[in-house]
């Protein structure tokens, strides 16, 4: 064992730049340097999921000099890590005496007090950050692979993950770039929903399966050129089944990281129109056929077909969905879809109650549409563990478009409308190559 002092730092390090560099030789200059490294789950708290794995990012850290053991922090505060630890120096750069981090600095010089550590500040690198580095790699995009795979890591990692509507490149863009300061963390959207009602209404069809796969994969690769965060398909009833292993063959192909399939059969009729229009329910065994024939052709194992279960839609009530949950479970679903049209979320309540305790529990998602005064901490307390905002971006537009439309008519000219439109200026620059 080395008698030299021991030293702390607590980093990321999914991307390495020379900052990190600079922080990593100063603190090697104090004794043996102990990386806290953080996990995927304790950076998804607070920010973006890691580009890099946790077990990636820790290869990276042991082969740097002046590296002598790496740790995992498991959160963002250092404390725990430090009480078992008891290290001679923490060494950390200056830039965390203000904003967010400030509560934390302090808990590291009230910890480092109890055995009469120190903490080091080292002063910012500037000229070059994590969040530069990350800009410049939404430009230069992601691969299929790694977009395909990160759904499951976000699902690893965060106790909830938000799906927001995509209908076309500009709202992916505005997924892409759009996040909110709450309770000190930045809040973004985690991935998009490729939804079959506003791909439909989109092009002024009928929610019927009127529009074709290839057509509807004409959209996703529109989204993919311009995003990087991953994105799940609504493949409707999935279509015949002889034709499902070429969808989701498709889908994982471009890098799409699920499928989510209803247990509906015939035409095709808006879940939300529920008994007020004629719909059959599949068989419990016919669907399960389904998701296995979609289970075989996928080859990837990051992949997910995920079953939509319209009991509740149907009003076959909560037994009848969980024997079908529990059913879809066993046929090989990766996770399941509760949907209701109700504007009270109590049977979504409950079935959430039942299905945690159902034998093989996999990953639950929900669509707060109809029961939209419910929080997203709400369905996670209740075991929710992805939450998709099915159709609100085409939803915000149209009434907005119609608006503009009728003041033009009105006025016989467009300046009156001025007030309802947003600057080009301002949808150009959520596109790199010419926001400068």
């Amino acid at each position: 064992m080395s008698n030299k002092p021991v030293v702390y730092v607590g980093m990321s390090a999914d991307l390495i730049h020379p900052g990190h560099i600079n922080i990593l030789m100063r603190a090697a200059e104090f004794g043996d340097v102990t990386v806290g490294l953080l996990t995927d789950a304790a950076i998804a708290g607070y920010k973006r999921l890691p580009h890099m794995t946790y077990e990636q990012r820790r290869t990276v850290v042991e082969n740097l000099k002046g590296v002598a053991r790496v740790v995992p922090q498991e959160s963002l505060d250092y404390v725990p890590n430090l009480e078992q630890l008891r290290p001679d120096f923490v060494v950390h750069g200056d830039d965390w005496r203000t904003g967010v981090q400030r509560s934390t600095r302090q808990r590291v010089i009230d910890a480092l007090k109890q055995w009469g550590g120190e903490l080091i500040e080292i002063p910012y690198t500037q000229g070059i950050s994590s969040t530069q580095l990350n800009a410049s790699l939404k430009q230069i995009g992601t691969t299929p692979s790694v977009r395909l795979s990160r759904l499951r890591r976000l699902l690893d990692t965060k106790p909830l993950v938000r799906l927001l509507e995509s209908h076309s490149g500009l709202v992916g863009l505005i997924v892409e770039n759009t996040s909110v300061e709450r309770e000190g963390h930045t809040v973004e959207f985690d991935g998009m929903w490729s939804s079959s009602l506003t791909d439909s209404l989109y092009r002024g069809k009928p929610d019927i399966e009127a529009v074709d796969i290839s057509s509807r994969l004409q959209i996703v690769n529109d989204l993919f050129e311009v995003t990087t965060k991953p994105l799940v398909f609504d493949g409707d009833t999935g279509g015949k089944p002889e034709h499902f292993s070429f969808t989701v063959r498709s889908l994982e192909r471009l890098g799409a990281s699920a499928v989510i399939i209803e247990d509906k059969e015939g035409l095709k009729r808006n879940s939300l129109l529920g008994t007020d229009v004629k719909q059959t329910q599949s068989s419990i065994e016919d669907f399960c056929m389904r998701i296995d024939i979609g289970k075989k052709a996928q080859i990837t194992d990051d992949f997910m077909v995920i079953a939509r279960i319209e009991s509740l839609i149907l009003d076959k009530g909560v037994d009848d969905a969980i024997e079908r949950a529990e059913a879809y479970v066993g046929a090989g679903a990766d996770a399941v879809m509760i949907h209701s049209r109700r504007k009270e979320p109590d049977e979504v309540f409950e079935f959430c109650r039942r299905f945690d305790k159902i034998e093989r529990r996999v990953p639950l998602v929900a669509v707060p549409t109809s029961y939209s005064q419910v929080s997203e901490e709400e369905l996670a307390r209740r075991g929710v563990n992805i939450v998709i905002y099915a159709n609100h971006m085409l939803r915000a537009a149209f009434p907005q478009m119609s608006r503009v439309a009728k003041i033009i008519l009105e006025n016989g000219r467009a300046l009156e409308a001025e007030s309802h439109l947003a600057p080009i200026s301002e949808a150009l620059g959520l596109i790199p190559e010419t926001a400068g």
